[in-house]
């Protein structure tokens, strides 16, 4: 990589709110040792490097390495990480495999330790964080902060390992942060004075505002699955300071479409206060994470990203302590294998017949799904019989869904119907599905479904897509059954195949995995599915597949 001594440019000091021309000298050492004003700086403006502050790096399907590569091509140089996947397949291990990939790239990496795993005790996870490992990895120099606490009621009741985290984090002086949609009044109020700062979760500008005014700190949303984030942007103007912008999830072949620098041009583009946006894409994570990334000031790591204007913010070079690690759009990082590729995977074979779901009712609650929200509908519907069975109906867009615990070796599934993917044929299925990973799949047949879920327990995890004729096409995801070995270019051709096998079978959804995931997620509403069965995240309890009439 190139190492830079010098640049001239057009200065945007976000700490100072001015724009000016300047040349930077650096030292050898990759800091900032002298800054100049300069009546004719070069026609490049300069300005800190973009931060993600919120996103789990295994929704990517990459390595850190991987994922630091693209990233510095979009002008994004930080990223506050939750390795909340990986932790609930591997547990500590898990973290420590992040933290050792993390450090092997120049990329400022900013690890939480997990808060959640399990999500919730009604889930079964691949390993279980208690307090006192939670408490041990805040300990750690490498560790910045506490990851989003998902267990509200655990917070608002006070369960003594909740708490236990929460104390650990506030004893550490680290950042707590949130996961707490819907929550308002007292429960908010409670929430907050847990020392919990941050929410990415805010569905409405209404909701955002009312954590601001009570102190928090708002996530602005943009990634594969959650895109709220030119909904929220009204909220950027009434509490600058307390703004940042995160992705939450990127899958592979968005991150090779953009970044953060997308986020940065929308909100500029409607007519947002440069500084303001500038602040909550950068200067404001530094702040509140404590980041070491540079900010233009004297003293700081040489780190910047230059663009030829205000407006469209094409990245022409990024820059990580005096070397150039990214320019036209080209990577200067190296590929890298990962170390290792840690798993846990005991799953055997699955046979049709454990699919099949015996009528004994009229009605059933159905998972109703919403394209680019991590909300879900509970629907009532009258499923479809055959030979007293449920079976899936394409034409009335009912699928049959299953969960299958992959921690263990011959586990009963939970099973259920949803609606709103749109297959008409075929089987979809996937290791990843949030929080604990099992195997989720999705489908119009029972023999297909089988064969998707069979082909991921042969390769130890991946994404499958399974047509009506028994064609699969896979991306095989050895790493935890999250993560690939490769580059992004190469995990986004992947990813696009089995997406594509995935829309010509009818799916109607853009992100059909990322979407298929989030049905197992147990902690955003309304209704979803566990390897223990269907569960209301609004009232926050198991709830039977059949509706007693």
């Amino acid at each position: 990589m190139q190492q830079l001594h010098q640049i001239s440019g057009q200065m945007v000091d976000l700490i100072n709110r001015k724009i000016y021309g300047a040349r930077l000298e650096l030292s050898a050492t990759g800091t900032i040792e002298a800054l100049h004003p300069e009546d004719n700086p070069a026609p490049i403006y300069l300005l800190p490097g973009f931060v993600d502050a919120h996103v789990h790096v295994e929704s990517s399907m990459l390595c850190p390495t991987a994922f630091a590569q693209e990233a510095v091509c979009h002008g994004t140089l930080a990223a506050v990480i939750d390795p909340h996947e990986i932790a609930n397949v591997l547990g500590v291990q898990g973290v420590e495999f992040m933290l050792a990939e993390c450090e092997r790239s120049p990329f400022h990496f900013a690890m939480g330790a997990p808060s959640c795993v399990p999500a919730t005790p009604f889930d079964s996870a691949g390993a279980d964080l208690d307090a006192e490992s939670v408490e041990a990895l805040l300990n750690r120099e490498d560790i910045s902060h506490l990851s989003e606490m998902m267990n509200v009621p655990g917070v608002l009741f006070q369960d003594p390992q909740v708490w236990a985290k929460l104390r650990a984090a506030q004893k550490a002086g680290k950042p707590i942060d949130g996961h707490a949609p819907g929550v308002h009044g007292e429960e908010l109020r409670a929430y907050i004075d847990a020392g919990i700062s941050t929410d990415h979760e805010c569905v409405t500008p209404e909701e955002a505002r009312r954590k601001a005014a009570a102190g928090m700190h708002i996530l602005l949303r943009q990634g594969s699955a959650a895109r709220s984030f030119r909904q929220l942007l009204p909220v950027l103007a009434d509490y600058p300071e307390q703004c940042m912008f995160c992705s939450d999830d990127k899958h592979p072949d968005d991150l090779l479409q953009g970044y953060m620098e997308r986020l940065v041009r929308m909100a500029v583009g409607e007519g947002y206060d440069l500084f303001d946006v500038l602040r909550a894409a950068s200067l404001n994570p530094v702040r509140h994470y404590g980041l070491s990334l540079g900010m233009l000031q004297m003293g700081d790591s040489a780190d910047w990203i230059e663009v030829d204007n205000l407006e469209d913010f094409r990245i022409r070079r990024a820059v990580l302590a005096g070397q150039v690690v990214a320019e036209a759009g080209k990577s200067q990082l190296q590929t890298q294998q990962p170390l290792s590729c840690p798993n846990h995977f005991k799953l055997e074979p699955v046979h049709p017949a454990q699919l099949k779901i015996p009528a004994q009712g009229t009605f059933c609650r159905c998972i109703g799904v919403r394209d680019g929200e991590l909300i879900t509908d509970n629907i009532t519907v009258r499923p479809t019989i055959a030979g007293e069975e449920v079976v899936a109906d394409s034409q009335r867009d009912l699928l049959k869904l299953a969960v299958f615990n992959r921690y263990a070796k011959s586990p009963h599934p939970a099973l259920s119907l949803v609606q709103g993917i749109g297959l008409r044929e075929g089987a979809l299925a996937a290791s990843v599905a949030h929080d604990s990973h099992h195997l989720i799949c999705a489908g119009t047949d029972d023999v297909l479904m089988a064969e998707a879920i069979n082909a991921l327990i042969r390769e130890g995890g991946g994404l499958a897509a399974v047509n009506g004729a028994g064609e699969i096409q896979m991306m095989p995801l050895p790493v935890a059954g999250l993560m690939t070995t490769g580059d992004c270019k190469q995990a986004a051709a992947q990813y696009r195949k089995v997406s594509d096998s995935a829309h010509s079978c009818g799916c109607t959804l853009k992100a059909p995995f990322m979407a298929l995931s989030f049905l197992a997620l147990p902690v955003i509403p309304e209704l979803k599915i566990t390897d223990k069965g269907l569960f209301d995240a609004t009232s926050f309890c198991a709830v039977d597949f059949w509706v007693k009439e």
